[in-house]
């Protein structure tokens, strides 16, 4: 493509000229070839204006860049800009032919319920004879075609480029997780949203954020960008929920379990074996558990009602959706009751262990199973082991993702949020496998397990390297081929 129609748009400075052929766009100065325009972004630990002769030693006819470099060779066309990565946002918007405004792309984001909402928007559109696309923290979906996921969003080059194969396959809806960091870091410019939901926000991410003021500030910066053509559809319930859309040029309604609003929501019984709901008036028997799904299937419901599907219909086909991957997932034998849930933060394992207790009998034990990730968030650790102790009768404590970090130095963390009176029933087990190993041991007929943190992960890092390990595999193991 000639770099005139790259830059379009864009509001930027060009040295020498932008009447040049372009074979390839790239950040990554390993991926430069002959034609390249490589786009110099200043990143958290790396700056690519540092690998700028890098790139045109390899091949690169064009450099876009936010300071141009002192030396300023004369058949290399320079583009300055204010920020590389909006800019890389914008180009690779125009690269690949506006993808985002030939399909319904539906964004979600909030602390919790991201993947649960895409992932059952994206089976209930497929269920109703649409073609559909996926992009969440899981899995890339293209209708059924998996297209593995290394991010929550992926970046600007990545994300237009999987929405143009999208396109191309007939794609009329893509749902999609927008990350925080994705908002801040400018993934997500240049996309054209059809909608966008919010769920909530509870303590996560501060070690990028750094303060809870800065964490709600990106995840109203995706509502700020909606154009007034979108639909945004708010948590009423979440003392953000109104933050959110306060700016936004969307049309904007709203979902409750305790408010009035546009899409009202009811828990008539809540049991292992699911919901009955009351949404808008009508009832619903759906397979998810819990209050907090109710959250998710109500903003579901919103959504689907909002891009023109009917009340009806949409109830009809909510009644069939089964929970994500690694959501609140169910292993049964000997007896026991064990629960695979990705709840990482605070807030997640509070709804997650609130569930199993407002459904459990007296008679039943609650172990739980948890750690937390290295590299991380350290401030949210000591909270959620409280919650775990508080709220389950015996605690396991045990290794997440140590990534870098001594595993013993991040339970420590967690254990400095434990009295000493919930230190009595709590045991610290760094090895992940005999943890689960152990609490089936714990557990008698009828108890429950709750393994929480990984969920669909499966992987374990440690010092870079990520070694097979599945939570779901390992206790089935244990109660179940055993």
């Amino acid at each position: 493509m000639n770099l005139r129609d790259i830059i379009y748009g864009l509001d930027c400075n060009v040295t020498h000229t932008s009447d040049v052929e372009i074979n390839n766009i790239t950040f990554d100065s390993r991926k430069v070839s002959k034609g390249s325009l490589f786009v110099a972004q200043v990143g958290v630990h790396v700056d690519g204006h540092k690998y700028i002769d890098t790139a045109i030693q390899q091949g690169a006819t064009a450099i876009l860049c936010q300071t141009l470099p002192e030396k300023i060779l004369p058949n290399v066309s320079y583009i300055r800009v204010e920020n590389s990565d909006n800019a890389l946002g914008i180009i690779a918007d125009n690269y690949f032919g506006h993808p985002s405004r030939k399909l319904k792309l539906i964004g979600i984001t909030g602390t919790n319920g991201k993947t649960t909402t895409v992932t059952l928007l994206h089976r209930m559109f497929r269920m109703k004879g649409y073609h559909t696309g996926l992009l969440s923290t899981i899995v890339n979906k293209i209708d059924e075609e998996e297209i593995p996921a290394t991010h929550t969003t992926p970046d600007a080059l990545e994300l237009n480029e999987l929405l143009s194969k999208m396109v191309a396959a007939g794609c009329q809806y893509c749902f999609m997780e927008v990350s925080s960091h994705s908002v801040v870091q400018q993934r997500i410019a240049g996309l054209t949203f059809a909608g966008g939901i919010f769920s909530n926000i509870t303590h996560d991410h501060l070690d990028f954020h750094k303060t809870m003021a800065n964490y709600v500030a990106a995840k109203k910066g995706f509502f700020d960008q909606l154009p007034k053509e979108a639909f945004a559809l708010t948590n009423c319930d979440d003392r953000n929920g109104m933050v959110m859309v306060q700016n936004t040029a969307a049309k904007t309604y709203t979902y409750s379990l305790q408010r009035m609003a546009d899409f009202k929501c009811k828990v008539l019984e809540d049991s292992f074996q699911g919901l009955q709901l009351e949404l808008n008036g009508k009832e619903v028997y759906t397979q998810l558990v819990g209050r907090f799904n109710a959250y998710n299937l109500t903003a579901i419901y919103g959504a689907a009602v909002l891009s023109g599907i009917d009340p009806d219909e949409a109830l009809r086909l909510l009644s069939q959706l089964h929970a994500a991957e690694g959501r609140f997932e169910y292993v049964n034998g000997k007896g026991i009751t064990a629960i695979v849930d990705y709840a990482h933060t605070p807030d997640a394992l509070d709804n997650v262990i609130d569930t199993i207790n407002e459904i459990r009998k007296p008679s039943q034990m609650l172990i739980t199973v948890v750690g937390c990730g290295g590299d991380r968030d350290k401030t949210k650790r000591p909270e959620m082991a409280q919650i775990a102790a508080r709220k389950s009768d015996r605690l396991i404590l045990t290794s997440d993702n140590p990534r870098t970090e001594d595993p013993n130095d991040i339970l420590n963390d967690m254990e400095s949020g434990l009295s000493n009176e919930e230190k009595c029933n709590t045991v610290r087990i760094t090895d992940r496998r005999q943890a689960i190993r152990t609490a089936v041991m714990m557990a008698k007929e009828n108890d429950i397990i709750l393994i929480a943190g990984k969920g669909h992960e499966k992987y374990q890092e440690i010092n870079g390297v990520r070694h097979h390990f599945d939570d779901r595999e390992e206790v089935e193991k244990l109660i179940i081929n055993n």
